[in-house]
């Protein structure tokens, strides 16, 4: 399947925390079912008329971008950023061992601390529609200060 996207990932808009965190579940639920669903290509056609290209093939991608489409369609640009920023996040919890004291993993799944997602919903994408790592952790940290801290979850180091 591929979309055609009139915005930049970076433009893409911010996502409500509750929204996100659904559809951390939806994914969840789809992949505990073996939910799988086919590739996808993102078309982002930028201000100046360039475009990137996004392509999702991993299974694990594809089985999470369809649930998130089923929750929310992701031919919209709200749909499109939550299914975005939900990779992202994975991504970055995957790749950065900072993170690693926001999020416990269990036999029940992933259990995040709540300034994590806040984060996530609104931190901006980047050109290749992942997190900048400074830019997310200052987010984090200011949110993190507001918020009670997540069960057994500890907030990053410096």
């Amino acid at each position: 399947m591929t979309y055609l996207v009139d915005l930049a990932p970076e433009t893409l808009p911010p996502v409500r925390g509750c929204d996100l965190e659904r559809a951390w579940a939806a994914a969840r639920q789809a992949a505990a079912g073996q939910a799988w669903d086919g590739a996808r290509l993102f078309r982002f056609r930028r201000a100046d008329g360039s475009t990137s290209d996004l392509a999702l093939a991993d299974p694990d991608a594809c089985c999470w971008a369809g649930a998130v489409d089923r929750l929310a369609s992701i031919a919209s640009s709200y749909g499109l950023s939550l299914c975005l920023r939900l990779l992202a996040l994975i991504d970055l919890l995957a790749r950065s061992r900072w993170a690693r004291g926001l999020f416990s993993i269990g036999p029940d799944g992933a259990e995040l601390h709540p300034a994590l997602l806040r984060a996530a919903a609104q931190a901006a994408l980047n050109a290749e529609a992942r997190f900048d790592e400074s830019g997310f952790r200052s987010r984090l940290a200011t949110l993190s200060a507001s918020l009670p801290p997540g069960p057994r979850l500890t907030t990053p180091a410096a």
